[in-house]
């Protein structure tokens, strides 16, 4: 497959104000870490081969364990992720698989549970955020570059 339109030259002023939401996100109470884990899980939804690549070296470069990447997939059943990860999980994958309408409250109420109101506000932008990069590389891929990403390359300082 050949590249189609380069995003990142051409539509730069686009793709800043993507950049922006990934600068507030670097300073949310969120934990990073947990933003990356919701960053893969929502790119294994989506498909989206670079950001699956670069979430996993950024994920493996701040210390998560290969397994529970490898299990993902399927966390509700695997016993070793936090409750607040499961919450956010579940309400990373209600916002990317919007088919069904709004969040069930039972989801709502679960992530309320686990996350202050401004948590809950910034997740929601982080799953915007990467759902927005993944649809990105997926409208407009760049096959040659899968595979080619450094750890820490697009970390944004706080």
């Amino acid at each position: 497959m050949e590249q189609r339109i380069n995003v990142f030259e051409k539509g730069q002023g686009a793709m800043r104000a993507l950049y922006g939401l990934g600068t507030y996100l670097a300073k949310s109470p969120v934990e990073q870490s947990l933003l990356h884990l919701i960053y893969f899980r929502v790119s294994q939804i989506n498909g989206c081969a670079y950001c699956l690549d670069m979430h996993s070296k950024d994920l493996r470069a701040g210390g998560e364990s290969e397994h529970r990447l490898y299990v993902l997939n399927a966390w509700r059943e695997a016993p070793f992720y936090s409750d607040r990860e499961r919450a956010g999980l579940a309400w990373a994958e209600a916002l990317t698989k919007i088919s069904g309408g709004q969040v069930p409250d039972e989801i709502y109420n679960e992530a309320r549970n686990q996350f202050t109101e401004q948590e809950l506000i910034d997740l929601t932008l982080a799953i915007i955020t990467i759902n927005g990069y993944n649809r990105v590389n997926i409208a407009f891929p760049a096959p040659a570059i899968v595979g080619t990403y450094t750890p820490g390359a697009h970390a944004v300082s706080k």
